[in-house]
C-alpha cells in the first residue's frame, strides 16, 4: 500500500501536465483555434513620364478579372511563397480577397486615377469587412505604383486595412526593391519584406519570411520595432543589378545583419525613378522584436553604408547605338555568340534607334524582341495575315523615345498569340534577321520564349531585348550569352541614367546625389 502511495506521488507532476495539455487541446481536448490570415494583392510599377494617358480600371480589367481563392493563393512568386510557408504551420487558415491581377502594358503605363486605385482598395476592404475577423493581414505590394492625389498608395493600402482590422492586428507587406517608399507604411502595418536580388530570384523567399513574421506577431511573440532611413541617393535602375558591387555589397550587408542579429530583419528599396512621387530614391527598413536600439543602429549602419558607396551606385554610363553596334559586331567576328543587347531605356517599347544602327552597321543574325507597334498588328488582323505572307510595313517609332518608325521589308514568320497576349507577330527580314512585334511594351526574359511556331532561337546570334537588368536571368545569369552590352538611349529619354532630364514635379533633384546633397548631410 506505500508502495502503491509513492508512486502515485511520483506520478502528480505528469498527471498536472496531462492536464494542461488536455486544456490547451491535447488528446481529447479541443484543438487550438487556427490563425485566419488575410491575403490580398495590389502591385503596379508606375512609369508616371510614360505616354498613353492615365490607366482606368479597364486597363486593369483587360488582362483579368480580379482573381481570389486558390488563384490568388498560388499567382507569384510572393504570394505563393506566403502561401507554401502559411500552410507548411499547419495552424493557419488563409483568407484570400479579391485582387487586380495586372495592368495591360505593365510598368509601361501611366498614372493610375484615384478613382481607379479606389476601386479596386475598396472592394478589398468591404471583402474583408464582410467576413469574420481576421488576426493578420498580408498585403502582396509593389513599392512603386502611382496614383494621382494619393501620394503614398501602400502607406494607403495599409492605412486602409488597418482602419478595418484595429489596432493590435499584424500587417505584413512584401516589396519589390523598386519600390518608392519612406517610413510611412511601417506607421499602418508591422512588417516589411523587400527582394534582396535583381533580378527578382527571391520573392518566394520574402513572401515565407512575412509567413513567419506574421504567425510569430499574431502568437504574440515577436513585437515588431521598426527605423527607416532615406539615404538621399536615386539611381537609374539599370544601375541597380545585383550581380555588380556595389549594389551586391549593399545586400551582403542588409544579409549580414539578419544572420547576426535574431529576429532582425533588414530591407532595403533601390526606388523606381520614372514614378514622379515624393519618395524616390533609396530607403531601408529595419524591424527588431522589441528592440528599438538595434533597429536604430542597423538603420544608421546601412544608411551610412548606402552614402559612401554612393558614387558607383548612383554614377554610370553606357554606349549609345551606333558604338554599341561596332562592340557587338567585334564579338561576333572573335566568335563571342551568342549576344544579349539589352536595350534598357525603351519604356513604351518601340524604339528602333538599336535596330537602326545595328542594320548600318551590317550586324546580322539578330532577333530583336521585341518592339511595341499596335498598329501594325492591326493592320496584319484586317488583312488576315499568315505565315509565309510578304511583310512591308512600318514598325514602332510612334512616341518621341521612340525614334522614327522603321519600315521592314520580308517576310511573316509567326503571326498569333505570344508572350500573353492574343496576337503578336514575327517577321524575318535582311541578313538572316527578326523582329518581333507585339500591342505593348514587353520584357522578355529568356531565350526559349522566342521559341514560338517554327523560329529557333538558337539559330540566332544576336539578341536586342527591351530590358534593364531583368534579362540577365536568362541570357546572362545561366551562361547562355558569354557577351552582355547594355545600351544607352541617343537623347535623355525616359528610362535613360539621365534622371535630370525629366519633367519632375514631386521631386526635388538637389536633395539627391548625384544631383544634389540631401539637407541632412549638409
Amino acid at each position: 500500500m506505500r508502495m502503491t502511495i509513492e508512486f502515485l506521488q511520483r506520478l502528480a507532476p505528469f498527471a498536472a501536465l496531462a492536464a494542461v495539455v488536455l486544456t490547451l487541446g491535447g488528446c481529447g481536448g479541443e484543438p487550438a483555434a487556427p490563425l485566419r490570415i488575410a491575403v490580398a494583392a495590389y502591385q503596379h510599377e508606375t512609369c508616371t513620364f510614360c505616354p498613353g494617358g492615365d490607366t482606368e480600371v479597364e486597363d486593369w480589367l483587360r488582362v483579368s478579372d480580379p482573381i481570389s481563392g486558390e488563384e490568388l493563393l498560388s499567382s507569384g512568386g510572393y504570394v505563393r511563397g506566403f502561401t507554401t510557408r502559411a500552410r507548411e504551420f499547419g495552424d493557419v487558415e488563409l483568407v484570400p480577397l479579391s485582387s487586380p491581377v495586372g495592368v495591360f502594358g505593365g510598368s509601361s503605363r501611366s498614372w493610375n486615377t484615384r478613382e481607379t486605385f479606389e476601386h479596386f482598395l475598396d472592394a478589398m476592404v468591404a471583402e474583408l469587412e464582410a467576413g469574420p475577423p481576421v488576426d493578420a493581414v498580408y498585403l502582396a505590394l509593389h513599392g512603386a505604383m502611382a496614383v494621382r492625389e494619393v501620394p503614398r498608395p501602400e502607406a494607403e493600402i495599409a492605412r486602409r486595412f488597418r482602419e478595418v482590422v484595429g489596432p493590435d492586428v499584424p500587417i505584413a507587406g512584401t516589396f519589390d526593391l523598386h519600390g518608392n517608399e519612406d517610413a510611412e507604411f511601417l506607421e499602418h502595418a508591422d512588417f516589411a519584406f523587400v527582394t534582396k536580388r535583381y533580378p527578382h530570384y527571391d520573392a518566394f523567399i520574402q513572401g515565407e519570411r512575412a509567413a513567419r513574421a506574421l504567425r510569430l506577431a499574431a502568437r504574440g511573440e515577436y513585437r515588431s520595432t521598426t527605423a527607416t532611413r532615406k539615404p538621399g541617393v536615386i539611381t537609374a535602375t539599370v544601375l541597380q543589378w545585383t550581380g555588380q558591387s556595389p549594389s551586391m555589397d549593399i545586400m551582403e550587408r542588409a544579409r549580414r545583419w539578419e544572420a547576426r542579429e535574431d529576429d532582425a530583419w533588414v530591407s532595403v528599396f533601390y526606388g523606381y525613378p520614372w514614378s514622379d512621387v515624393p519618395d524616390v530614391g533609396a530607403t531601408v527598413h529595419v524591424m527588431t522584436n522589441d528592440d528599438q536600439e538595434l533597429a536604430d543602429r542597423i538603420a544608421d549602419d546601412m544608411d551610412d553604408f548606402i552614402w559612401r558607396v554612393r558614387e558607383r551606385f548612383a554614377v554610370g554610363g553606357y554606349p549609345r547605338p551606333e558604338e554599341a553596334a561596332q562592340i557587338v559586331a567585334d564579338a561576333v567576328e572573335r566568335g563571342e555568340v551568342p549576344v544579349a543587347v539589352g536595350d534598357h531605356s525603351d519604356r513604351p517599347g518601340d524604339a528602333t534607334h538599336i535596330l537602326n544602327a545595328f542594320e548600318a552597321a551590317g550586324v546580322g543574325k539578330a532577333l530583336y524582341g521585341a518592339i511595341t507597334s499596335p498598329a501594325t498588328l492591326e493592320a496584319l488582323a484586317a488583312a488576315d495575315a499568315g505565315r509565309g505572307d510578304p511583310f512591308d510595313m512600318e514598325i514602332g517609332g510612334f512616341t518621341p523615345s521612340g525614334g522614327s518608325p522603321r519600315r521592314i521589308t520580308g517576310t511573316l514568320e509567326y503571326f498569333g498569340a505570344g508572350f500573353g497576349y492574343d496576337a503578336v507577330a514575327a517577321v524575318s527580314f535582311g541578313d538572316g534577321n527578326l523582329v518581333f512585334i507585339t500591342p505593348a511594351y514587353t520584357q522578355v526574359l529568356y531565350p526559349e520564349r522566342f521559341r514560338l511556331g517554327s523560329i529557333e532561337p538558337d539559330d540566332y546570334e544576336v539578341f536586342v531585348v527591351k530590358s534593364r537588368v531583368h534579362f540577365r536571368r536568362g541570357f546572362d545569369e545561366t551562361g547562355y550569352a558569354p557577351t552582355i552590352v547594355v545600351v544607352e538611349a541617343p537623347e535623355p529619354f525616359v528610362g535613360t541614367t539621365f534622371l535630370d532630364a525629366l519633367p519632375y514635379e514631386n521631386v526635388d533633384l538637389s536633395e539627391l546625389y548625384p544631383f544634389g546633397t540631401p539637407a541632412h548631410r549638409r
